[in-house]
């Protein structure tokens, strides 16, 4: 198992930031880590997803697992066949005060590829993930 999490405070009402998070047709304005979504913010959806990091461009079609107004947004990407290579990613909002949030983007990794080095360093998402945070408080607080 692999695991990345990453928090911001963000001066924005929670709703604010769902909203931001959720349009997906904005991401590309935005958003230098997850460059494309298409789809819905279901639990159920398909999502088609593509990724920039560390100059390596990746898609994928994770499943929405969760999907709560305000407080989080989760899926289940994978690589091939279950247990080969999977990422359950997601996006917690919680309430810190009057309208300001703590936004927590994680991701575990699991299956057999996790232990092979080239796929684990591939999985270092740190830095993207700080990215995109700071990408997001920047319009939630500022739009």
């Amino acid at each position: 198992m692999h695991a990345v999490r990453t928090r911001i405070d963000i001066a924005a009402p929670a709703s604010r930031v769902w909203q931001v998070l959720t349009d997906f047709d904005a991401y590309p304005q935005w958003n230098p880590f997850i460059v494309s979504i298409k789809g819905t913010p279901e639990t159920g959806a398909v999502l088609r997803n593509v990724i920039v990091n560390n100059g390596s461009t990746m898609r994928f079609r994770p499943t929405v697992r969760a999907a709560v107004p305000g407080r989080e947004l989760r899926w289940l990407g994978r690589l091939g066949l279950p247990g080969l290579l999977d990422g359950e990613h997601s996006f917690l909002i919680e309430e810190t005060g009057p309208g300001s949030v703590r936004l927590t983007q994680a991701e575990t990794f699991t299956g057999a590829l996790v232990a092979v080095p080239f796929i684990r360093r591939k999985l270092d998402v740190h830095d993207a993930f700080a990215a995109m945070n700071s990408a997001l408080k920047q319009r939630a607080e500022h739009q």
